[in-house]
């Protein structure tokens, strides 16, 4: 903001200072004009036309100095520049247009600085055009007094032709100087305007990633909450039941230490994967082979049978780890409630989404699929990820639980 300004400031005082340089340059002009005639009209005896030479050359510098440095209304503007006209004609009846295209310049100019506008500027360059060559005209009628007219035409048309030269020039010049300067103005302010909204940007990048790493603790602290916390808890349920039918059901008991030993391992696989993600550690294994490791780990020293179909499917971490506790949680389920021994475990693409098949040999449910803890996660995680999860069963047909993802 401060630079914003720095810069406006400093386009006003350089416009300041060249309407100064010209007003002087126009009372220089005014004051050689003067001193060039004052000889002629004094000498013959024309000391009013002298007068009003002077004063129109005083009342065009005063005009032209409150034109510059009071007046800020266009249409005020557009009046004073008819009374600058009209000072102009007066000089140039007089004085013989001597220096008339120069002081028309000066005025011009005047004006082109004043008014940012291109459109105004052509304009009142067009209609100065004809000004120039009406008071050129009638001063050329004034000061001639040799009777050629043929002479005189074709010097009128070639100083006129001359003069508009000259003010085409100017406006060139000095409207390639004002858009040039713009432009590079604008383009400083921008690229002032582009270094604050890149420092405002890392600001708010460091902020977001910052945010980020809060809200991805939040969320491994709350897996290790609900997923490892969830499975020490059944842990603990499953080796204390196992302890009461260790003598009236060895077989019962058996099942649940089993499902006990798969709880305890799956917690601690993803504690581990907590403590990895918190340590900022990439995860470098597939989901097959962390799918395939489950199953590893669930059948080792058990007499469980598990068959799969697992296609290599790429997944983001969110989902990839939803896909695994997925399969620990229906596995655990099926040993426990349903008494499974055998599974079978399918994973593919169809289409734009990943399909997760588990089914088992339990006894399955005999009616409505009442869900506990770990199947309503389940749902609710897929649905918030965008899929969904579907469970059916039958009494004595096992149980079969179908998450589908988008890729």
């Amino acid at each position: 903001m401060d630079k914003n300004f720095k810069l406006s400031e400093s386009k006003k005082h350089l416009v300041r200072y060249i309407k100064l340089i010209l007003i002087i340059l126009l009372a220089i002009i005014e004051i050689v004009i003067c001193a060039q005639y004052t000889t002629r009209y004094l000498d013959n005896g024309r000391t009013a036309v002298f007068i009003t030479v002077i004063i129109s050359c005083f009342v065009l510098c005063v005009l032209e100095a409150v034109d510059s440095f009071v007046i800020k209304n266009l249409a005020a503007k557009y009046i004073f520049y008819a009374l600058d006209t009209v000072s102009l004609l007066v000089l140039c009846i007089f004085t013989g247009n001597t220096y008339l295209s120069v002081l028309y310049c000066i005025v011009l100019t005047q004006f082109y600085i004043s008014i940012d506008s291109m459109r105004e500027n052509v304009i009142i360059f067009s209609v100065s055009c004809a000004l120039f060559v009406i008071s050129f005209v009638c001063g050329r009628i004034v000061d001639s007094s040799d009777g050629h007219v043929y002479t005189d035409i074709i010097e009128m048309l070639g100083d006129s032709i001359l003069g508009i030269a000259v003010l085409a020039i100017d406006f060139i010049v000095t409207n390639f100087v004002l858009r040039f300067y713009s432009k590079n103005l604008q383009l400083r302010n921008a690229l002032n305007e582009a270094d604050k909204s890149k420092a405002e940007l890392e600001a708010a990048n460091k902020e977001i990633s910052r945010t980020a790493v809060y809200e991805e603790r939040n969320r491994i602290a709350k897996d290790i909450h609900d997923n490892a916390g969830h499975s020490m808890t059944t842990v603990i349920m499953q080796t204390e039941a196992a302890k009461l039918l260790i003598d009236t059901d060895p077989a019962e008991a058996k099942t649940r230490i089993i499902a006990a030993n798969i709880q305890a391992k799956n917690a601690l696989e993803q504690m581990r994967e907590s403590v990895h993600l918190l340590a900022g550690r990439a995860q470098v294994s597939t989901l097959k082979a962390d799918v395939e490791e489950i199953i590893a780990q669930t059948i080792d020293g058990t007499e469980l049978k598990i068959r799969c179909n697992i296609e290599d499917v790429c997944l983001d971490g969110e989902k990839a780890r939803f896909i695994c506790n997925s399969v620990k949680e229906c596995l655990v389920n099926g040993i426990r409630h349903g008494k499974a021994t055998a599974f079978f475990i399918e994973i593919k693409k169809e289409f734009s989404n990943v399909c997760l098949l588990i089914s088992d040999n339990g006894c399955g449910v005999d009616g409505q699929i009442r869900e506990g803890f770990g199947l309503r996660g389940l749902r609710e995680k897929a649905e918030k990820l965008g899929g969904r999860c579907n469970f059916s069963s039958e009494a004595d047909e096992g149980f079969e639980t179908e998450v589908l993802l988008p890729l």
